[in-house]
């Protein structure tokens, strides 16, 4: 069986989504990284990174979570575009988009805005403009089509999907009405019942929420605490 080693953040929350979409049997680690266990020499076997999500199946072990989505559709041959290569190209086009930039950018806007030390104006602005430019390019594909690769829901939704649901953290409440298609991506993905049951895993485990200063060290060891 699977082994999924799961924190309720937008990138383990993509993979959760993809597998309970393709109802692929799996067993939820817990990996609660405001207590370290990311940092745990056992699971930096699995993912020297230190981040979550990672994957272990049998032989195969599988850490970034664009990586598993690819693996896992690529096990399972379900959400995936034609087997082209025109239709694979735009595939992997978009899926390093999310990962290259919707990913980093709103990551670090997060970061930046909520838990790094004064003075971070200049990074507050640089990082908040990054992401609203590369939710702008998601928003702007979505005016054109259902889907971000067409008609069909594939990874790449999946993808989008999971860090959507932090958008008013990283930009602020009123960011929908300037990301309308992506909300409309985001309420559509939202109201299947595999999406519920991916959100819902967060609630198996009890997990830190308080950002001390244990927590702190834990995730932004450069911090001088």
């Amino acid at each position: 069986m699977i082994k999924f080693y799961y924190h309720p953040s937008p990138n383990p929350a993509k993979v959760a989504l993809f597998l309970e979409e393709a109802g692929l049997a799996y067993e939820l680690i817990p990996v609660d990284t405001r207590k370290g266990e990311q940092h745990d020499p056992a699971f930096l076997k699995i993912n020297p990174n230190a981040k979550t999500p990672a994957l272990v199946d049998g032989d195969t072990v599988v850490f970034d979570s664009n990586a598993i989505l690819l693996y896992l559709a690529e096990k399972s041959g379900k959400f995936l575009p034609a087997d082209n290569l025109k239709a694979r190209g735009e595939m992997y086009s978009w899926l390093m988009l999310v990962a290259t930039g919707i990913g980093p950018y709103s990551g670090q806007a997060v970061h930046f805005k909520h838990f790094a030390p004064d003075p971070k104006d200049y990074a507050v602005t640089r990082y908040t403009f990054e992401a609203w430019r590369h939710w702008t390019i998601i928003n702007d594909r979505l005016a054109n089509m259902p889907h971000m690769l067409g008609n069909e829901y594939t990874l790449v939704d999946m993808a989008v999907w999971g860090w959507a649901r932090a958008i008013p953290f990283i930009l602020g409440d009123e960011a929908w009405g300037k990301l309308p298609n992506v909300k409309r991506l985001l309420d559509e993905i939202n109201a299947r019942p595999a999406a519920q049951r991916a959100e819902a895993l967060k609630t198996q485990h009890s997990y830190k929420t308080e950002m001390d200063a244990d927590a702190r060290k834990a995730m932004f060891p450069q911090i001088i605490q």
